[in-house]
């Protein structure tokens, strides 16, 4: 996926200043797309230029005039046909499960299982805070329709994930400090 569909869809939600779109790609997209605040603003002026978006100056007061940008029609038509075409699988790219996978080289074991436990917290915080997010802002997820519904459904994605993360580094240290903490198996006779 390339930034511009991403602040495409966003922009299709709800036209926004550079300012305002960043504040939201923050608390929505930045979950699980990442991009700085200056990359969304070089992005937007190339969408701009290409004709995906228009923009219109907007007085403010005791503050500088600020764009307010919207999808045009072009853009509109790229992102339909990008929401259609077949997503390529996304292979699973973590430095974590590097890491994990070369612990027994690292000479510390107790040092690697402390960067397991503090992305174990790291998790959890983001389960606790999506599922605060799903409560708040979906307390009725069976009445849900359209573009509300899609929004429910990448949350709920994000809580799996989030779960699956938790399920797999848990299992990771539980496993260690188990081998850890008893003794070795008994030799069979040869």
């Amino acid at each position: 996926m390339a930034l511009e569909h991403a602040i495409l869809v966003s922009l299709r939600e709800r036209a926004a200043s550079g300012s305002e779109l960043t504040r939201r790609f923050d608390k929505s997209f930045g979950y699980f797309w990442s991009a700085t605040h200056q990359q969304i603003y070089r992005t937007l002026a190339r969408m701009e230029a290409d004709g995906w978006i228009a923009s219109v100056v907007v007085p403010q007061q005791g503050k500088p005039d600020t764009k307010v940008y919207d999808v045009a029609d072009r853009g509109a038509e790229v992102l339909a046909a990008w929401l259609v075409e077949p997503t390529p699988a996304t292979p699973l790219r973590s430095d974590l499960g590097v890491k994990l996978r070369g612990a027994s080289f690292a000479g510390d074991r107790d040092a690697v299982l402390d960067v397991v436990r503090g992305q174990l917290a790291d998790h959890h915080a983001r389960l606790d805070l999506y599922r605060q997010m799903c409560k708040q802002q979906f307390p009725e997820p069976e009445l849900l329709r359209g573009a509300d519904l899609d929004r429910y459904l990448v949350l709920r994605g994000g809580i799996r994930f989030e779960e699956g993360w938790i399920g797999w580094l848990t299992e990771y240290v539980t496993a260690h400090e188990m081998a850890s903490s008893s003794s070795p198996l008994p030799q069979k006779d040869a």
